[in-house]
């Protein structure tokens, strides 16, 4: 295994009635946070619930840290302390109180910070203006804030890797900042801390992610640090007459009564030698709009 990596999987194949989730080959970078982008049904949910062990009937071979084996996550007490997860199912009873879970997370793992899990718990304003409450129950609790009280519970802990599946999508705006000011925190926390998070907050979560990994129909279909992928693509804006001539080399393309806009490989971008047309660097959101609808079944 590459020591750059976290995680390394191989031949990932989950099949379903009509899906199947088929990854050859899977790298997770050691010491950055991690987008896994794509649309509903992609197989994003999926991938992570191997990774995390929650689906164990898969096909493939997983390497963690170096140096564990999928067998390991199950049965290895080191590597359940290094991982941290967070669901888009709330896995805290609605009946549970706030104490229950502080006292069920520190007999579970035992790199578990009391001081530190009441500290976020206030920080991220769960109980609103008021100070921690150990008797507040779950199911008094709003899907964000349920949200913010599972992000309290795994970042109260010292783990060395952060997967969290569709963490900011029941957040707020405000929250959503919050959440990548908290990745970024983590990743600064420790050497080779590493966050793998989903999502479809695409603009929201762009300024914390260093690489992005792209998922269309159950595989990946683009990978790469962010900086790399925007000088591999460029947005290309031109005039209505030129749609013909640009269409074959553009990557996307969307057009109106004013012109066009497209994605293009900067390779590709000599092609278009001649005509009048503007370029631009594209966002993250740019790219990965672009590299879904050229993978995707929806036209």
């Amino acid at each position: 295994m590459d020591q750059n990596n976290v995680i390394e999987a191989r031949n990932i194949i989950k099949k379903f009635k009509n899906f199947t989730l088929d990854i050859p080959e899977f790298k997770l970078p050691k010491g950055f946070a991690t987008a896994l982008i794509g649309e509903n049904g992609a197989g994003k949910t999926t991938l992570l619930n191997i990774l995390t062990g929650i689906r164990l009937d898969y096909e493939g071979n997983i390497n963690y840290f170096g140096k564990y084996s999928e067998k390991d996550l199950d049965s290895n007490p080191d590597v359940k302390e290094r991982i941290g997860y967070t669901g888009t199912d709330n896995y805290y009873l609605p009946s549970w109180t706030v104490g229950q879970i502080e006292d069920i997370s520190s007999l579970i793992f035992d790199r578990f910070d009391h001081d530190k899990f009441k500290r976020l718990c206030n920080d991220l304003a769960i109980f609103g203006p008021a100070d921690f409450d150990k008797h507040k129950k779950v199911q008094a609790l709003s899907d964000g804030t349920k949200t913010k009280l599972m992000l309290a519970g795994v970042l109260a802990r010292d783990t060395d890797l952060l997967i969290m599946d569709e963490p900011a999508s029941p957040l707020d705006p405000l929250m959503r900042d919050k959440l990548c000011e908290l990745i970024r925190e983590y990743i600064n926390s420790g050497e080779n801390k590493s966050v793998f998070f989903s999502t479809h907050n695409i603009s929201d979560m762009e300024n914390v992610t260093d690489y992005a990994i792209i998922m269309e129909q159950g595989k990946i279909v683009e990978q790469g640090f962010v900086e790399d992928l925007k000088e591999k693509y460029i947005v290309v804006k031109g005039e209505k007459e030129d749609i013909e001539k640009v269409r074959p080399i553009l990557y996307t393309m969307s057009q109106s009564n004013y012109g066009f806009e497209g994605m293009c490989l900067s390779e590709n971008l000599d092609k278009l030698a001649g005509l009048d047309i503007v370029t631009e660097t594209p966002s993250l959101f740019k790219i990965s709009v672009a590299v879904m609808k050229k993978n995707s079944l929806i036209k």
